[in-house]
């Protein structure tokens, strides 16, 4: 563990009841697992399409009987309902991920994204839950030549992945605005860490790279390279969670970009991760660019500083060593 949550967030969650839906995913495992160091009773609603009841497992020894598993959709608001019953915040991170598979499949992604967000918001609403914070994407930006990426800039969706979470973002907005409840939309930019996935057609670049070097084959890159991205570290997205959930005034519905503010190419990425694998002979092999994608990304993080109090907590390079490790480890058990 490289944050000690206590540490940052003191004794603010402890015997809180709170809801993480899609918990059992990549980032909602490790929000679940700090909520559980910092106290809370936590429930999880997953429909596991994503996500995989190993990451929980991971730390079941920290369990102390706070954490209860739901297997269900967002979808079934019934479901939904049980579940957000008595919870005073709600960490909304369930989604179907991946922009080259939300061109194949539009109206699914639509349904579980958009809909889906709705299907939480009401839920939270009617049992009167103090606080939603949402996962949004840095997607909503699309390719627009302005860097850094500031909050106010006009959104340029790319993807219907994009779409369906900048429609997200405008439920939060109106839900905070029209009824008695806040929420805040946080916007990750390229977020990696320990249970990414890298088994996926449709894996995260650093999950795709892990599982190309371990088995000894070059890492595939789309398009020449010289695409850059913010990535961050997965703490520093569960830290901005757990600072808007427990902000003490109102955030509005408002977007907030949650990063590192650092740009690494995705060539230098490749270069840095093979040297970590210690696997320096294989260089990176190129395909054609992937549609939907954006060239370049990263964030201006004044207006999380200024709402959330946020800081980088894990910075890039701090992550990846870690990270790396993490997928030697469980690709080499495969």
């Amino acid at each position: 563990m490289l944050v000690n949550w206590p540490s940052l967030h003191g004794s603010h969650f402890a015997g809180v009841k709170t809801l993480v839906t899609g918990g059992a995913g990549f980032i909602g495992s490790h929000i679940t697992e700090a909520l559980i160091d910092l106290g809370a009773h936590v429930t999880v609603i997953d429909d596991l399409s994503g996500g995989d009841v190993a990451n929980l497992e991971a730390f079941r020894a920290k369990w102390d009987n706070r954490l209860t598993f739901v297997e269900g959709s967002i979808l079934d608001t019934d479901t939904l309902a049980r579940c957000v019953t008595g919870c005073r915040y709600v960490f909304h991170q369930a989604a179907l991920g991946s922009v080259p598979r939300s061109i194949e499949q539009p109206a699914r992604y639509h349904e579980v994204n958009a809909t889906g967000t709705l299907n939480v918001l009401e839920a939270a609403r009617k049992t009167k839950v103090q606080r939603v914070t949402f996962a949004a994407s840095s997607s909503a930006y699309g390719d627009s030549e302005t860097l850094p990426k500031i909050e106010t800039m006009p959104p340029l969706p790319k993807s219907p992945y994009a779409a369906n979470k900048l429609a997200c973002e405008g439920l939060m907005r109106a839900y905070a605005s029209s009824y008695n409840i806040d929420t805040v939309s946080l916007r990750y930019f390229n977020i990696f860490g320990p249970r990414q996935n890298a088994n996926s057609a449709y894996a995260a670049v650093i999950a795709a790279f892990a599982k190309a070097l371990n088995a000894d084959q070059p890492p595939a890159i789309f398009g020449d390279g010289e695409q850059s991205r913010d990535f961050t570290f997965v703490d520093n997205a569960v830290h901005a969670n757990l600072l808007g959930a427990r902000s003490d005034k109102p955030l509005k519905g408002e977007v907030v970009n949650i990063a590192c503010a650092q740009r690494v190419t995705v060539n230098e990425l490749a270069v840095m991760m093979a040297e970590l694998f210690g696997k320096t002979h294989l260089t990176a092999v190129h395909n054609p660019e992937r549609a939907g994608d954006v060239k370049h990304s990263l964030a201006d993080l004044t207006r999380a500083e200024k709402l959330l109090g946020y800081k980088v907590v894990v910075p890039f390079a701090d992550g990846l060593k870690p990270t790396v490790a993490w997928y030697r480890e469980v690709l080499a058990a495969v």
